[in-house]
């Protein structure tokens, strides 16, 4: 299967998160899939007249396209022609590529938050009217409608995060390849379940301090950041403690709260990413699926039942209490 890769309004960091793929890396995994690029901006060597004709030969049917990547929103200014983002030397806007292109793929897939609801280019009064390929935030239809679907039938793949993972790129490719992902393995927001059926709490090195309600105060301490620092991860899908970064990393195992970079809109929460808004004291933004009056509860229990350890570690920048050592029983 071949692999067109399209970069639109956006800074290239799904890019350059995609290339930290490792064991296997990148390259490795795509030809051990039978996967290649027909042409990637910042990968391929052609340049010019000959991807201009490469395009060309796709929409007018002369070459097969399996799938269709497209990293960054779509700008549809001014007046929905789409022309404040041209496609250098081809007289055509990135707008209409990705309208021709797209009926001409098997699969369509959005990659990283600006390509699929619009994400950090289309923040504050959006002069560009930059939106994602078939979201406009949370909202379906975008640059191409809320019906649209690929001719595998599928609507627009939504690879979403700020940036994505790689391993969420790499791994939806292989699904793709191996005829594996369908309608029923996507969310209601069309992301592949496989990381979206997961949240950003879910192995999160905090879950003691959180258990706890054992909290940090300001960013660099240990404890958790729900309750003062702004962390979602209890609201936010994605597999990122589970399947680290780099081999090793995470937002929240840097001392950096979730700010649910897979979300629609993410970028304007309404409030400092670093700030939890509050009502009587009480964090909005709850786990999705706890009351908040059991939230109340549990809450007061936790805190009443810290051990002296917990609480002095999560306003500390490190471990400064260890766990006791029991002896063993004769």
């Amino acid at each position: 299967m071949n692999i067109l890769w399209l970069q639109s309004a956006g800074c290239g960091g799904c890019t350059m998160s995609l290339l930290c793929a490792e064991d296997p890396n990148l390259f490795d995994i795509l030809d051990g899939a039978g996967l290649e690029f027909l042409w990637h901006p910042t990968l391929s060597e052609a340049t010019g007249a000959p991807v201009r004709r490469m395009l060309e030969d796709i929409v007018e049917g002369r070459q097969k396209l399996d799938i269709l990547c497209v990293e960054g929103s779509i700008v549809r200014g001014p007046n929905g022609t789409g022309r404040f983002h041209m496609l250098s030397g081809t007289g055509k806007s990135m707008l209409e590529w990705v309208r021709d292109l797209a009926p001409m793929a098997q699969y369509v897939v959005a990659v990283g938050t600006c390509a699929t609801y619009g994400g950090v280019t289309s923040t504050g009064e959006n002069p560009a009217d930059a939106v994602g390929v078939q979201y406009d935030g949370a909202l379906a239809g975008g640059a191409l409608p809320a019906d649209f679907v690929s001719r595998a039938g599928l609507p627009v793949i939504n690879v979403a995060g700020c940036p994505t993972h790689p391993g969420w790129v790499t791994e939806t490719l292989l699904m793709l390849s191996a005829n594996e992902l369908g309608a029923e393995q996507l969310d209601s927001f069309a992301r592949p379940r496989f990381y979206a059926d997961h949240l950003v709490h879910h192995g999160c090195p905090k879950n003691e301090f959180y258990e706890y309600k054992a909290s940090a105060t300001k960013l660099s301490e240990v404890g958790c950041m729900m309750e003062h620092l702004g962390c979602i991860g209890t609201q936010a899908v994605g597999d990122c403690n589970i399947r680290s970064w780099n081999g090793e990393g995470s937002c929240t195992r840097a001392g950096y709260p979730c700010i649910n970079c897979t979300a629609p809109e993410f970028e304007e929460p309404g409030h400092g990413f670093t700030e939890t808004p509050k009502f009587a004291g009480i964090p909005v933004g709850l786990p999705s699926d706890m009351p908040k009056a059991w939230f109340i509860a549990l809450a007061s229990l936790s805190k009443a039942a810290t051990p002296p350890r917990i609480a002095e570690n999560a306003v500390s920048d490190r471990i400064t209490v260890p766990p006791s050592q029991k002896k063993p029983r004769p």
